[in-house]
């Protein structure tokens, strides 16, 4: 299975690398919808909700920053830094990720290579000027009495910079994805269910362009039949072993 991925990167003009929570949890970041995690303890709050309650307001901020204890002492693994080498050899142009967690670009990626589906939750924008905030000031202040966070340029309700449930898909981040995806001949989804639409809609996208569709996931995914390879393995250790990271 190894050799064989790594044969198939190798002959690829153009690699695009898509990732989901999978990847993550080997840095120690649980996955939002597995047993235990957030969705089965918390209900979501979605956006309409959020913009127009401060009270919604006020708890998301109290789960962000409940969650922040692991989001941001997380540290990229050994899948993320494999990826990161693979990007600097030349052989993968870009990452589209459903992950918040900031871990490719922390592994060395830079911004323009990764494409962040569901955006980041290392900071925050205001919805109505963009203008982004930093999480430590947002924490301090709000930690004191719990009002939610208005923009210091415009008034404007401040949020963390993440896709919610009810909110649109970022226009800018789906063109990217969708042309990257057009541009590759081998498309290899890494650590996500496939399940979460319309990020999953991507690799159905590569396969019908004619890009070979590889799929890299601890569990079955909805897609295995369509993929010309499937590995259920550790996403960590096998990716390692195809970047040849143990070698360097």
């Amino acid at each position: 299975m190894i050799e064989a991925l790594r044969k198939r990167i190798d002959e690829a003009a153009q690699v695009v690398i898509f990732t989901g929570a999978g990847i993550s949890t080997e840095s120690g970041i649980p996955d939002f919808r597995s047993p235990g995690g957030v969705w089965t303890r918390y209900a979501p709050i979605y956006f309409n909700e959020f913009v127009a309650s401060a009270e919604s307001r006020r708890e998301a901020w109290r789960r962000k920053f409940e969650l922040d204890e692991t989001l941001l002492t997380a540290r990229p693994n050994k899948g993320h830094r494999a990826i990161a080498r693979l990007a600097h050899i030349g052989k993968v142009r870009h990452v589209i990720t459903q992950n918040i967690d900031n871990l490719h670009q922390d592994s060395g990626l830079s911004e323009n290579q990764v494409i962040e589906l569901h955006g980041n939750g290392t900071y925050a924008t205001c919805l109505d000027c963009g203008a982004r905030h930093e999480l430590e000031a947002i924490k301090a202040a709000f930690l004191l009495d719990e009002e939610p966070p208005v923009c210091r340029l415009c008034g404007g309700i401040v949020k963390s910079a993440t896709i919610s449930f009810g909110q649109a898909m970022p226009e800018e981040p789906m063109r990217r994805a969708r042309e990257a995806t057009l541009a590759c001949d081998l498309f290899l989804a890494v650590g996500s269910s496939l399940q979460v639409y319309p990020a999953a809609g991507f690799p159905i996208l590569a396969r019908r362009n004619g890009a070979d569709l590889v799929i890299l996931n601890r569990e079955p995914t909805p897609l295995d039949d369509i993929a010309s390879l499937v590995i259920h393995e550790e996403i960590g250790a096998v990716l390692a072993q195809v970047a040849r990271l143990n070698d360097h």
